[in-house]
């Protein structure tokens, strides 16, 4: 089956398009190699693609006929994903909210000014201490 088939079929990707785009895009690999959309998938293979900033690694158990259910997914694939590149994605998200809260918007004039006197202040004291 070929890979980009076989990554829609087990879900990973929601349309056969956007598998075969990632393939292009160099986002997988099938045994260490970049894999093409067309590259045959066989039991054993190891699969590792890069999908939201997360590095998914798989070994293929069996090819599906077709598109499985989500509840049947696992009996074709072992995914053996370390668990740290999803704290990694978790500490990525926590950091976007560190300086302003989801939802509030762009800068107020005030912020805009309170982050210029703080760039500006910084780059005055560089030339000070030249």
């Amino acid at each position: 089956m070929r890979i980009d088939k076989f990554l829609w079929s087990v879900r990973y990707y929601k349309t056969r398009s956007i598998a075969t785009e990632a393939c292009k895009k160099g986002h997988i690999t099938v045994n260490g190699q970049a894999a093409k959309a067309s590259r045959e998938v066989f039991p054993g293979d190891q699969i590792t693609l890069r999908k939201d900033q997360i590095v998914y690694k798989m070994s293929v158990l069996d090819i599906p006929l077709n598109r499985l259910g989500a509840k049947l997914v696992d009996m074709y694939r072992k995914d053996t994903t370390p668990a740290e590149a999803f704290e990694h994605l978790e500490l990525l998200k926590l950091s976007k909210e560190h300086y302003r809260a989801h939802g509030t918007g762009r800068p107020t004039k005030k912020d805009r000014r309170d982050i210029d006197g703080y760039v500006t202040s910084d780059n005055e004291e560089d030339e000070t201490v030249e």
